[in-house]
């Protein structure tokens, strides 16, 4: 017999970081309690939803082919060299100190690509879908959000093995279909977006979304249908219209003018006719970055133009070294050391612009990127905002925060190279095994459900992922022997019959019951008084609608057949 108590210990005061519905509510409702910050332990009741959710994961992969492992935490931090990633993961990953070589795993592709290389040799051997539900540990430096980003959490992740591309994409599609079913059994409300590979690499990735004001992710979404995580958003943002007038140019002096908006206040310069420049390193060499007026550089957008993500904006001193001058006064013509340009598609085959003339206090007009100045590589680089038309119909662009709940990727030959995982094709060929690579965050289901599914009141769980499917709610125990009688004997009739039953005993007044009942948010609750008992009933209660039935005792069963 379960002892409610055991599932609910109510809080009388909330820690300050509890400030988003799901946090707040999880730890009022007894399903977790935070131990340190950004690791937390589960609670028995909570306990119960996460087996679910997982038990839901395994049936979904399973069914698309998938074969479960269980990898170890415990990773060489070796084999993370060899893939770059140890550098890549900086202090996001978890070194073991007293036992040097080891890390705490933030993921599993390369060890899923070690064991690909051992029992991978043919193309007869594929394709694969490999998968686990395991614990993982990022060193987060701002944990927060509650469960939603932690240090410690479980994800599933699997990973599938193909022989070519054409292979990944059938593989990728099955993942993506299997997402949707995941999400859609668990009643979460989600949308789909485009989004960046970063550390993981690769060549397409999308995201599996939920909107909430809570959310550490930002994505811009329109009426189309069109949805994109605004790392790699793109706009219908038309480039600046050629001037019939071309002058040549003309070097002015601008000595109190560090911003774009101290040239538009100053010199009544449009904006979209300000080139503003910006000097990044990447690794270790100097790029020369040319943006339309205040647009802001999308630095996830310049990893892929650079093709790495060892990039950092130049200080002062590099700055006067590769173009002679500082801040402010940089731009396209009479560079010191000739190196690498690029700028923005808005500002392609522009004319009219003015730019710093790499003398500080002092900028060019009229410049015209195709006459006076070679631009080596024009690129979507710029960050979009609310209210730009959408690339698929021109409708306004609404820029709105969410949490991740998944992500897919197309890994490509990006490990499978680094570690030597390779096979032997119908030709006898030795190539990379093509890999991809899919992650739910097990905790953010719950968080996201709960986000989605509450009130003023508590918790409102649905099928299949709430912890019990009846919560049987005896008022007045200390007060009639018949009450616990009757109660005792549904528990066991509903157990009998399969179905999961909390059993609140404790000697509590109905109102604490009640609420609590309802903080808990159990689908149905089962109320037994001696009110409804004389005339051989009990009552039903709805947690998502609040409607109320009265149901003679011995039909309980067939009601909730």
């Amino acid at each position: 017999m379960y002892q409610s108590k055991s599932f609910i210990p109510t809080l009388k005061e909330e820690p300050a970081e509890a400030q988003i519905p799901s946090h707040r509510l999880m730890l009022r409702a007894g399903l977790v309690r935070q131990v340190a910050a950004g690791v937390f332990s589960w609670l028995p009741l909570g306990f119960r939803v996460l087996k679910k959710i997982i038990n839901l994961l395994r049936e979904e992969i399973d069914a698309i082919g998938g074969q479960e492992f269980f990898l170890p935490a415990l990773n060489p931090v070796e084999i993370w060299e060899q893939t770059g990633r140890a550098e890549a993961m900086g202090d996001v990953m978890f070194h073991i100190k007293n036992r040097e070589g080891l890390v705490l795993a933030p993921t599993h592709e390369e060890i899923i690509t070690y064991h690909a290389r051992q029992h991978v040799k043919s193309y007869r051997d594929m394709p694969q879908i490999w998968y686990q539900v395991q614990t993982k540990f990022r060193n987060e430096p701002r944990p927060k959000s509650g469960v939603i980003r932690g240090r410690q959490f479980y994800m599933k992740d699997s990973y599938s093995l193909d022989e070519n591309f054409d292979g990944l994409d059938i593989s990728y599609q099955k993942h993506f279909e299997a997402y949707k079913r995941i999400f859609d059994r668990c009643h979460i409300k989600y949308f789909v977006v485009g989004a960046s590979s970063g550390a993981m690499g690769g060549r397409q990735s999308q995201e599996f979304m939920v909107e909430s004001e809570s959310g550490e992710d930002t994505c811009a979404v329109s009426d189309s249908g069109y949805a994109a995580n605004i790392e790699v958003a793109s706009s219908a943002l038309e480039p600046a219209k050629r001037l019939a007038d071309n002058p040549e140019i003309e070097k002015f002096a601008t000595p109190n003018a560090k911003t774009i908006n101290d040239l538009i206040e100053q010199f009544g310069i449009p904006e979209e006719r300000c080139a503003k420049s910006v000097v990044y390193m990447a690794d270790d060499s100097p790029v020369l970055i040319f943006m339309r007026g205040n647009d802001e550089l999308n630095e996830s957008k310049l990893s892929g133009v650079l093709g790495t993500n060892n990039f950092r904006p130049a200080e002062s001193i590099e700055l006067v070294k590769y173009t002679g001058a500082d801040h402010g006064s940089i731009g396209p013509i009479n560079l010191k050391t000739k190196f690498k340009l690029i700028a923005d598609n808005l500002l392609e085959n522009a004319n009219g612009l003015v730019s710093g003339a790499n003398i500080d206090g002092f900028h060019y007009k009229n410049i015209d990127f195709s006459r006076d100045c070679s631009i080596d590589e024009f690129h979507d680089l710029r960050t979009v905002h609310a209210g730009e038309p959408c690339p698929v119909n021109g409708s306004p662009i609404r820029v709105a925060k969410a949490i991740e709940l998944g992500h897919i990727f197309k890994l490509g030959t990006k490990y499978s190279e680094a570690l030597g995982a390779k096979f032997l094709d119908a030709n006898g060929k030795e190539n990379p095994i093509v890999m991809g690579s899919y992650g739910i965050g097990v905790e953010r289901i719950m968080a996201c459900f709960i986000e989605q599914n509450h009130d003023e009141s508590g918790v409102i769980w649905r099928q299949p992922i709430s912890p019990f499917d009846v919560h049987i709610i005896p008022l007045g125990l200390n007060k009639s022997a018949e009450v616990g009688e009757i109660a005792d004997k549904i528990y066991k009739d509903m157990s009998d019959s399969g179905f999961e039953v909390l059993y609140d005993d404790r000697n509590e007044s109905p109102g604490v019951k009640f609420n609590d009942a309802d903080l808990i948010g159990i689908p149905y609750q089962i109320i037994v008084g001696m009110k409804n008992i004389k005339n051989g009933n009990i009552e039903i209660k709805s947690r998502d609608s609040g409607e109320r039935d009265i149901v003679p005792i011995d039909a309980i069963a067939d009601y909730f057949k």
